[in-house]
């Protein structure tokens, strides 16, 4: 793929991706992993990405009055200390796609079964579990170099936590502060590496992508349509991974 493309699909891909509470990191990891050998790089500038989607988000979210932070905070407890150090956790390029591939995989199913599950009443978490699931996806979205709310939003909207648009905000805002944590540790490990020349035309655009999806996600839109399809290229993306890195194919 040209480098010239880029930035037109990674402002398509923050579009789909903030209209729903996430940065896109995931959809960056794989794409960058096709165009660039420095495996670092990739993660850095993922990272990076993400950090400048979701801020877009979780400001129109505040403004907007959805971010809730009395019952957001324990998610956060664990989650930053374990995205930094699982940030430091060295793996090669082979067994990382894998190992993201398959949670792709997993988080495209959940968010396409959140669609046809019936609906429910609204299940109260503890503070406890706030912190232990907020903790987990943590140290996955650590190791992974993605924010982690790709992992969190699909398990709490099966699980009918709260409403749809409460989820997104924490999953910006829990993208955010761990996709720092994480780029604090790749810098603690040495790992930080980034070409600014091309991250400059890949911010402009995320940037861009970033409010138009955001405004869409914070009015009343029906974002089934736009949830489905981000499912669905996530799902892709998961699966092509498997096939590249664990298979030796393509698709």
């Amino acid at each position: 793929m040209p480098l010239e493309y880029l930035p037109l699909l990674f402002f398509f891909i923050a579009l789909f991706y903030s209209s729903v509470g996430f940065g896109g990191g995931s959809s960056y990891l794989a794409i960058l992993g096709l165009v660039m050998a420095d495996f670092y790089e990739i993660r850095s500038t993922a990272l990076v990405l993400n950090i400048c989607v979701v801020s877009i988000s979780t400001i129109v979210f505040a403004r907007n009055g959805v971010l809730k932070p009395r019952i957001l905070w324990p998610f956060f407890v664990l989650s930053i200390p374990l995205a930094y150090l699982g940030a430091q956790v060295k793996l090669s390029q082979a067994i990382f796609f894998i190992i993201l591939g398959f949670a792709l995989l997993l988080a495209g199913v959940f968010m396409c079964l959140r669609f046809w599950k019936s609906a429910q009443i609204s299940m109260e978490f503890t503070n406890l579990k706030k912190t232990v699931l907020g903790g987990g996806i943590g140290l996955l979205s650590g190791i992974s170099g993605i924010g982690g709310g790709i992992f969190l939003s699909p398990v709490l909207n099966l699980m009918r936590w709260k409403d749809a648009r409460i989820i997104a905000s924490l999953a910006s805002v829990f993208i955010l502060v761990n996709s720092i944590a994480g780029l604090v540790g790749l810098h603690m490990a040495n790992t930080f590496k980034l070409d600014t020349d091309l991250l400059l035309k890949l911010i402009i655009a995320v940037v861009l992508g970033g409010i138009i999806g955001s405004y869409l996600s914070s009015k009343k839109f029906n974002l089934k349509v736009l949830g489905v399809l981000t499912a669905v290229l996530i799902f892709y993306v998961g699966l092509r991974l498997i096939f590249k890195f664990g298979l030796d194919l393509s698709i």
